[in-house]
């Protein structure tokens, strides 16, 4: 499975979870608020920041209604209405994205119309986000990937069949791109989470797998890390109580810092492909594993047979693994009861 780069960031199994707070509308249409939560994401330990870019009237029909969650946060006439507040305009994207910059972290943001791609472009982001709904939305998606970038899609509400159709139009567009797996409910209950989903989209698809986490569990980014997320994508909110459509399914900041320092953990835990000893193994490997030992004295000359050895501790003699080339051999000189036998003790049969 071959990685993707993110800003010269290599982004992949094998490699540090790459770990993206999400800023969405929880700047509740401030700027001031937006660069507080770049702060806050730059002390939690946070390697990206991401924006929403969208225009309410060109995302919305007359037809649009809430989403049950949405209903009761949401003191607005319509959805139309509600996401007016919320638009940021180019100035504010700008300072925004300057700002996560200077702190050394990665800009990102989610489009929702081909004209929102056209920003993105001229804040020169190094990787396009795509929300789940938009994971069929062609449309959408050809234009992403027409600006060569990387794109990061969502797949929450999705079937593996409309997955599939994605996957086949990004690669006959020869885009390279990360699958997240995704449950679009806000909050997501605990035991709907489906993290086993993450090892099924990359068994199917041979790409990176991430994460867009909804729930509430603090510890839930470093479980998906162990089940092989690449990328973890988590609300970050000043107030969880704030009114809004997405603070209640957002982290704080002191929640938001102990998941990722619970991620940057099971990173270091998940260690490198590859079993073989550790160093630090060596010694208990050394005095724990088991030598053929003589369970009789045997004169020089004699043939070893099965009855005439045992197995003891420590692995300094011949290990008990290599017991069928030992027996059948002959000894090289008298050896006594309970001697640890070492290849030099042993020649071959005449």
């Amino acid at each position: 499975m071959k990685p993707i780069h993110i800003n010269r960031r290599k982004v992949g199994p094998g490699r540090a979870t790459f770990v993206i707070a999400e800023i969405g509308v929880n700047h509740d249409g401030s700027l001031v608020r937006a660069l507080e939560l770049v702060r806050l994401a730059k002390e939690c330990g946070a390697d990206a920041v991401k924006l929403q870019v969208f225009s309410a009237r060109s995302l919305m029909h007359a037809s649009s209604s809430f989403a049950s969650y949405q209903k009761d946060r949401c003191a607005d006439a319509d959805p139309s209405a509600m996401l007016r507040k919320y638009e940021l305009p180019d100035h504010a994207l700008r300072e925004i994205v300057g700002a996560v910059r200077n702190l050394a972290m990665v800009p990102l943001a989610t489009p929702f119309s081909p004209a929102d791609v056209e920003t993105i472009e001229s804040l020169d982001l190094p990787a396009v986000k795509i929300a789940s709904p938009d994971l069929v939305n062609r449309v959408l998606l050809q234009r992403a990937a027409a600006t060569g970038r990387p794109l990061l899609i969502s797949a929450g509400a999705a079937t593996m069949d409309e997955v599939s159709q994605a996957v086949g139009w990004l690669r006959s567009w020869n885009t390279r791109f990360a699958l997240l797996h995704c449950v679009s409910s806000y909050p997501t209950p605990t035991d709907q989470a489906n993290l086993c989903w993450i090892g099924e989209m990359a068994s199917w698809f041979d790409v990176p797998i991430g994460y867009s986490d909804h729930t509430t569990e603090v510890h839930s980014g470093a479980i998906a890390t162990a089940f092989g997320a690449c990328i973890i994508e988590k609300h970050l909110t000043y107030d969880r109580t704030a009114p809004g459509p997405d603070h209640a399914a957002s982290a704080d900041p002191q929640q938001f810092a102990q998941y990722i320092a619970l991620i940057r953990s099971a990173d270091a835990m998940r260690g490198a492909s590859g079993k073989r000893v550790l160093d630090i193994e060596r010694d208990v490997r050394k005095v724990s594993r088991q030598s053929l030992v003589l369970a009789r004295p045997l004169g020089a000359g004699e043939v070893v047979s099965e009855s005439d050895v045992t197995v003891q501790r420590p692995g300094t003699g011949i290990p008990a693994a290599k017991i069928t080339m030992a027996i059948g051999k002959r000894t090289a000189r008298p050896l006594a009861a309970g001697t640890l036998l070492t290849w030099d003790m042993l020649a071959d049969a005449a």
